[in-house]
């Protein structure tokens, strides 16, 4: 198809290519957008001179499909795509889901359970002797031994698993160039062991230098002291300036870690984002409906990458790292005009922003010197007193965008920082609330209980409600009628029944009603997922309560919906297991109605002293 990459040996015999240097085996479906990761790293290629193919969503019960563009001449490279493999299938209750996001027409069940692993083994089995790198967010968060919660135990290292010879964790386009030039230098993929944002594999810590050692993977399974350990020094190694090598033994294999990669300038992300993409999935997905994922993205701008906001549930800082990597206003504004150009622009910009919409700059000047802070977050609990809140850049580059012509209304739908952007002393949020809110802001305060808020690695109630009262505010004087939708999470490390009992009552007095509520899941590679797992702090050692059971979980969901009937069962049961019978009944300050018995016996009991009256 004309512009896309190859996906089939026609594709290739059209551009008179006989062989390709690297075929990306992806467990999403083909979309050649900049907010799809194997069309960045597909792309990047392409424009240093690499001939690349693509096989999305082989049919991994069979030999045909990866072989289907023949045997690349510098490696295979391996991504399950933009999600976990298995946090794509799976509810945090373990049950199916009933939608695919990444695939044609939403459909499940066109990628297996944990793919990295499953498409390296078919290919290390059908070329041994091709070179095998493994990536993204799968890959990425399972680079030393984790937690799987899928199965409810310690697995090891990714890179043993599936056989690979590299993983590169992060984002990956630096690292990625840096292998392609020494195999095209001829260098075997054995002796690449020094590139930022890789792990690699040797047969015993003979073999690695530098490094510090982590807990082994034996340790850990027995261990759940020795698991919190290894995830500590695992996280406070996570910069690229003052991270060190690490080592964990994982059975038969030494896994070696070297530091993350540098953060990208801004005119290395003006390339990734300048390169010609062609902005929709491949035409071969047309019939079966397209692919859902392009709906969010297709008409939103990346302004950065990168998040200091240190939410603990988040896997951010183990993926992009806390530096703030952004474009220039030139580079988004270029791609914003070809936005316009588009058949199906309607004059509408869904949104410009990163992880965190209003972080555009480090969060303060020594980050690119010194790195961040060990084991100090930027927000939470309470402010760095280092930290620059300046949202300057921000609105600027917004006024640009606002004045580009064909352009109606430029939204901001990624997350914004509230904690943040009230400590800065600019316009913002009038800019935000006079220009970029659809009606509705959606914000995330996640909980509202300060204990739960500090090990979530949130700001406390107090700035919400600062947050809400100058929203409120500058919405009066503007005249709009625009209103936040907050999320907020149950089940988090930390909290208890009480704490979401706490959380239903603030709802109600608020008036919120959330249609969604998000069950705190178990990824790899967070700190939440850590304590967890271990029932413990790994930085602070702080012993910290977990609600394990499904019953537990589904109490504090119901909670924070408490007001539906379907609900009101169980409600009224975590009301009594925590004492709390006054919030059933009919009053202002109760949360459920009595069972409907009572109810009736009550007024019936009524009825007949009413008649002896």
């Amino acid at each position: 198809m004309e512009g896309f990459l190859p996906i089939t040996k026609a594709d290739m015999e059209e551009r008179g290519w006989e062989a390709l240097d690297f075929i990306f085996i992806s467990g999403d479906a083909y979309v050649d957008h900049p907010g799809f990761a194997p069309a960045i790293i597909c792309r990047l290629l392409e424009a240093h001179g690499y001939r690349v193919g693509i096989i999305p969503q082989p049919n991994w019960k069979q030999d045909r499909d990866f072989m289907r563009l023949g045997k690349p001449r510098l490696a295979f490279l391996v991504s399950a795509g933009n999600m976990d493999s298995m946090l794509s299938k799976f509810t945090v209750a373990r049950k199916e889901r009933q939608e695919d996001f990444y695939s044609p027409g939403g459909r499940l069940g066109l990628r297996p359970e944990r793919a990295t692993i499953v498409y390296a083994n078919r290919l290390r089995k059908l070329y041994p002797d091709v070179p095998l790198i493994i990536g993204g967010v799968e890959a990425s968060l399972r680079r030393f031994a984790h937690y799987d919660y899928w199965t409810d135990a310690v697995r090891r290292s990714i890179l043993v698993d599936s056989l690979a010879d590299l993983l590169i964790y992060g984002m990956g386009e630096r690292a990625m160039l840096s292998i392609a030039a020494d195999l095209h230098s001829g260098v075997a993929i054995q002796d690449i062991q020094d590139v930022p944002g890789t792990c690699y594999r040797v047969p015993s810590k003979d073999y690695a230098w530098d490094y510090k050692e982590l807990p082994s993977f034996s340790s850990i399974q027995g261990s759940k002291e020795a698991f919190s350990e290894a995830f500590r020094m695992e996280y406070l190694e996570q910069d690229p300036i003052r991270g060190a090598r690490l080592l964990q033994q994982n059975d038969e294999w030494c896994v070696v870690q070297n530091p993350p990669a540098q953060p990208l300038t801004e005119g290395e992300m003006d390339e990734i984002y300048d390169l010609p993409y062609k902005r929709i999935y491949h035409p071969i997905y047309e019939s079966m409906g397209g692919v859902p994922a392009i709906r969010e993205v297709r008409f939103s701008l990346v302004s950065q990458r990168g998040c200091f906001g240190g939410c603990n549930f988040c896997a951010i800082i183990s993926h992009e790292g806390r530096i703030i990597q952004r474009r220039s206003h030139g580079s988004i504004l270029r791609e914003a005009e070809l936005l316009t150009k588009l058949p199906d622009f309607k004059g509408y910009i869904h949104d410009v922003g990163g992880p965190t919409a209003n972080f555009r700059r480090t969060s303060c000047d020594m980050q690119l010197k010194h790195g961040a802070c060990r084991g100090k977050p930027c927000l939470s609990p309470t402010p760095c007193k280092n930290l620059i809140a300046d949202h300057r850049d921000y609105i600027e580059l917004l006024h640009k965008l606002r004045a580009l012509p064909r352009v109606k209304k430029v939204f901001i739908r990624s997350g914004i920082r509230f904690d943040y952007l009230l400590l800065a002393k600019d316009s913002f949020l009038e800019e935000l609330c006079a220009h970029h809110v659809s009606g509705q802001l959606k914000i995330a305060p996640e909980h509202i209980s300060e204990r739960v808020t500090r090990l979530m690695g949130k700001s406390g109630r107090g700035a919400y409600f600062s947050f809400v009262r100058r929203f409120e505010r500058i919405n009066k004087r503007l005249g709009k009628k625009q209103y936040l939708v907050p999320y907020f999470m149950s089940s988090h490390p930390g909290s208890t029944l009480e704490d979401a009992i706490e959380l239903a009552l603030f709802l109600k007095k608020m008036g919120y009603r959330p249609q969604q509520v998000q069950d705190f899941i178990p990824t790899p590679g967070t700190l939440s997922t850590c304590m967890y797992y271990t029932g413990k702090h790994p930085l602070t050692g702080e012993l910290v309560y977990v609600a394990r059971t499904s019953k537990e979980k589904m109490l504090q969901r119901s909670l924070l919906q408490f007001w539906k009937p379907e609900n009101h069962v169980h409600v009224r049961e975590a009301l009594r297991q925590a004492g709390r019978e006054d919030l059933i009944g009919y009053g202002e300050n109760t949360l459920v109605p009595p069972e409907k018995s009572l109810h009736k016996q009550r007024r019936h009991g009524l009825h007949k002293e009413r008649k002896k009256k």
